[in-house]
């Protein structure tokens, strides 16, 4: 099973980082425009998102929006602390010292640590019942059995991404939403 979960993780990054910029700037517009709305929707005022890492769709310009937005609204980055332990968020603002982390992916320098109502999650290959691949360290899953009250989940991803299934485990946790450059998908599973 897990060589199945690799390739199909495999496949979907590679298929992500070979979008030219011709392809992907259509694409991750229609993605960023889709999250605006869902957020719109959702009314969140503490959220977490990812720095964008090989090829992930950028959520920065949509979280700066969201924030200028409200000054009552908070955005914070994952931090990983250790090796099988649940991440903590980091506050986030434009503003923020970064620094990278053990993986070279940025994060603040220094900031409070926040409860996030939601969170976007990036998606490398995702089933339709919101069962989505990252890159097989766990750090969501455990972070999102950990949090208590639960956030709402979104995975973020590009649509090439999509699977008939991710041979989902017993510890994965369905996205409650999902939003692709094709628009907003709700899981009823979840």
């Amino acid at each position: 099973m897990e060589i199945a979960r690799k390739h199909l993780r495999d496949t979907a990054i590679r298929a992500r980082e070979a979008l030219g910029p011709d392809a992907r700037a259509p694409l991750e517009a229609a993605l960023q425009t889709h999250v605006e709305a869902l957020l719109a929707r959702l009314a969140p005022t503490t959220l977490a998102f990812c720095w964008p890492y090989r090829g992930e769709p950028d959520l920065r310009p949509v979280v700066q929006r969201w924030l200028a937005a409200d000054a009552a609204r908070s955005a914070a980055l994952p931090i990983v602390i250790a090796p099988g332990q649940p991440m903590t968020f980091r506050q986030w603002t434009p503003a923020s010292e970064m620094v990278p982390d053990r993986h070279g992916i940025l994060m603040p320098a220094s900031g409070a640590t926040l409860h996030p109502e939601l969170i976007l999650i990036p998606l490398n290959a995702f089933d339709a019942a919101g069962y989505r691949l990252g890159y097989g360290g766990g750090y969501f899953d455990r972070t999102l059995a950990a949090l208590s009250p639960a956030p709402q989940t979104i995975g973020v991803g590009f649509e090439l991404g999509r699977v008939d299934t991710t041979h989902p485990q017993p510890h994965d946790h369905p996205m409650h939403w999902l939003v692709t450059d094709t628009g907003i998908h709700r899981v009823d599973a979840a």
